[in-house]
C-alpha cells in the first residue's frame, strides 16, 4: 500500500480503544495539537476494526485484549487489508511470548504494554512512520568501564543516560541503557526494573534478533529510558559468542539517537569488539593510589590492543578535597593521569544512595545537584555536535511538537 499524504501538512493518527482511560491518554498526548489529524474509535478492533478507514494516516494505534481470541482474529483480518503503511502499533494490558510471536507473523510494527507513558507513546509512533531512508545519523555510544570493583560506574551509566535523554533539540533524545553485565549487573536494580533480556532465547540463534524481538526485551522507564539488562546470574561464569553481544549491540544502535554502555571489569572475548564500536570510552576510578594505578594500566593495555581505536577518558568518582586535610588531590590526579584525566565527579553518598533505594535518577531526588552538573559538562554534547535529525523525518518533529504542548 503506497504512503498517502495527510490533508494539508497534517499528521494522521488513527485509533481504536474500548478503554474509557486509554481512549483519554491518547486525546491528550495528540489531541492538543493542530499538526495531527486524529481519529479514534470507540469499541474492540472486534467490533469497528473491519470498518476502520485508515486512508490518510500515517500510524495507527490498535487496543487490544491479547486473551480474546476473536479480537486477536479482527487484527489479523486488519493486519491483511492495510498491508505494510500505515504501521500499526499494538497496546496490550498483558504480555506473553507466544502472543509476541503472533504479532511478529502479523508484521506488526510494535507493541507496547499498559500504562504506556505519553513520551514512550509519542515515541514509538515517531519511529514506526519514519520512512525508510529517512533514519537520523548513527547513534552515538558512550561506554563506561571500571577500573576498579565498586567505582560507581552504573550511577555514572545511568545518570549520563538521563542526561542525554533530555538532551534533544526539543528536550528528548531516544535513549537506551545496555547493561553488559551479564553476572553481576545492576542497571535494573538501580532503576527498579524488571530485566527482560533474555540470554537464552537469543543465544543459540543471535539471527533471530530483530526489532520486533527487541521491543519484548526492553524494559522502560518512566522517564522514558530504554532499558537492556539480563536477570542477574551470579554463581554463573559465562561467556557469551560474540556474534550475539555486537548483533545486539547493532540492533541497538540503529534505533536509539544515543547508546551508553555499563561494562563489566572482566575482559571477556567480545570486550574489543564493543570498545571499538564506542564513540566515547570513560574510565571510572575512585580517590585512591591503588585505583590510579589500575587506571594507568588499564588505560595502557586499551591503546595496545585497539591501537587507533577510542581514545579513553578518564572519570574520577567520588572526589573530594579539603584543603589542609591528608590525601590526594587534583594536582596529584593530574601529575599520575595526565592528559587522559578527563574530569571529576563529587562525593555525595547520601543522594546516591537515596536515588538508589528509591529507582529514580538523581535529579528526582535533588534537582541541579553538583554531581549531574559535572557530568554534564563532561557527557552531554554542545548543540553543534548534536547529531542532526534526517530531512524527511517530519512526523517525528510533529508529534514531538504536539507532545510538548
Amino acid at each position: 500500500m503506497t504512503r498517502p499524504a495527510t490533508h494539508g501538512d497534517r499528521t494522521g493518527v488513527a485509533a481504536i480503544t474500548a478503554d474509557t482511560a486509554f481512549e483519554h491518554a491518547v486525546r491528550t498526548t495528540f489531541g492538543a495539537s493542530s499538526m495531527i489529524d486524529l481519529r479514534i474509535a470507540s469499541g474492540t478492533v472486534g467490533d469497528v476494526g473491519d470498518g476502520l478507514d485508515v486512508a490518510g494516516m500515517s500510524v495507527v494505534l490498535i487496543d487490544l485484549d491479547g486473551g480474546r481470541e476473536d479480537e486477536i482474529q479482527a487484527l489479523e483480518r486488519l493486519m491483511s487489508r492495510v498491508g505494510t503503511w500505515p504501521p500499526v502499533i499494538v497496546v496490550t494490558q498483558t504480555f506473553d511470548a507466544e502472543l509476541a510471536r503472533r504479532l511478529m507473523q502479523m508484521r506488526v510494527a510494535d507493541f507496547l504494554v499498559k500504562p504506556v507513558q505519553p513520551v514512550e507513546l509519542v515515541r514509538t509512533c515517531a519511529r514506526v512512520s519514519r520512512p525508510s531512508g529517512s533514519e537520523s545519523s548513527e547513534a552515538q555510544i558512550y561506554t563506561f568501564l571500571p577500573a576498579v570493583g565498586g567505582a560507581g560506574v552504573t550511577t555514572l551509566a545511568i545518570q549520563t543516560a538521563m542526561l542525554l535523554l533530555d538532551s534533544g533539540p526539543r528536550g528528548r533524545a531516544s535513549t537506551c541503557l545496555v547493561d553488559l553485565d551479564f553476572q553481576h549487573g545492576a542497571c535494573a536494580d538501580y532503576l527498579d526494573l524488571e530485566p527482560r533480556l533474555d540470554l537464552k532465547e537469543i543465544e543459540p540463534r543471535p539471527e533471530r534478533l530483530d526489532r520486533q524481538l527487541l521491543e519484548i526485551m526492553l524494559s522502560h522507564h518512566a522517564s522514558g529510558l530504554a532499558v537492556i539488562a539480563a536477570p542477574n546470574r551470579p554463581a554463573e561464569m559465562r561467556t557469551f559468542d560474540p556474534d550475539m553481544v555486537t548483533r545486539l549491540l547493532d540492533l541497538v544502535s540503529s534505533h536509539f539517537d544515543y547508546v551508553v554502555i555499563d561494562m563489566p571489569r572482566t575482559w571477556f572475548s567480545w570486550t574489543d569488539s564493543v570498545l571499538l564500536g564506542t564513540n566515547r570510552l570513560f574510565i571510572v576510578s575512585e580517590m585512591t593510589v591503588p585505583s590510579l594505578r589500575h587506571t594507568r594500566q588499564l588505560v595502557a593495555a586499551i591503546r595496545e590492543r585497539l591501537g587507533d581505536g577510542p581514545n579513553p577518558q578518564v572519570i574520577v568518582n567520588r572526589f573530594e578535597q579539603r584543603m589542609f586535610a591528608p590525601g590526594l588531590k587534583k594536582s596529584d590526579l593530574e601529575q599520575a593521569l595526565g592528559g587522559d584525566l578527563a574530569g571529576t565527579i563529587p562525593n555525595d553518598y547520601r543522594l546516591v544512595r537515596e536515588a538508589i533505594d528509591r529507582g529514580v535518577p538523581l535529579d528526582e531526588v535533588k534537582s541541579g545537584n553538583a554531581i549531574s552538573a559535572q557530568l554534564r559538562k563532561l557527557v552531554v554534547p554542545q548543540p553543534a555536535a548534536r547529531p542532526q535529525a534526517a530531512q524527511g523525518a517530519g512526523l517525528v518533529k510533529k508529534l514531538s511538537a504536539a507532545f510538548a504542548k
